[in-house]
């Protein structure tokens, strides 16, 4: 029989909050980190819980844009560092399963490459 490749719930819910996962998910983790999506996934898993948390600031009374104000005071700045911080943040968690760090580069790599081959073929060198 088959292993599961993907980590049960409370082993996905401890991944989130930052604990490693055995190493028979280690295509599953870098598909995560680096595959199709992840920089969106990784602003999701971090803007979503906090905005969750600030709408407890609609519970304040008086007018509506107050509460929105404060909100988008902290909202803005999260959402600059969620983005400013990913790859880092992304490498880091790569490193912490035993993965290369570089994966992170690949993308960037392949593409570099495609750019000189379609070069040299074109000027003959």
């Amino acid at each position: 029989m088959a292993e599961s490749t993907r980590p049960n719930f409370l082993q996905y819910c401890g991944y989130l909050l930052g604990k490693t996962l055995p190493d028979k998910y280690q295509d599953w983790v870098r598909n995560d980190l680096v595959g199709p999506g992840a920089q969106v996934r990784y602003i999701v898993r971090f803007t979503v819980p906090a905005t969750l948390i600030l709408l407890l600031f609609l519970l304040i009374p008086g007018p509506i844009w107050i509460p929105l104000a404060m909100m988008a005071l902290l909202l803005i700045p999260l959402a600059y560092f969620v983005v400013a911080l990913g790859n880092i943040y992304r490498r880091h968690r790569l490193q912490s399963h035993g993965l290369d760090p570089e994966l992170m580069n690949e993308k960037a790599q392949r593409r570099g490459d495609r750019t000189r081959e379609y070069y040299e073929n074109r000027h003959g060198r």
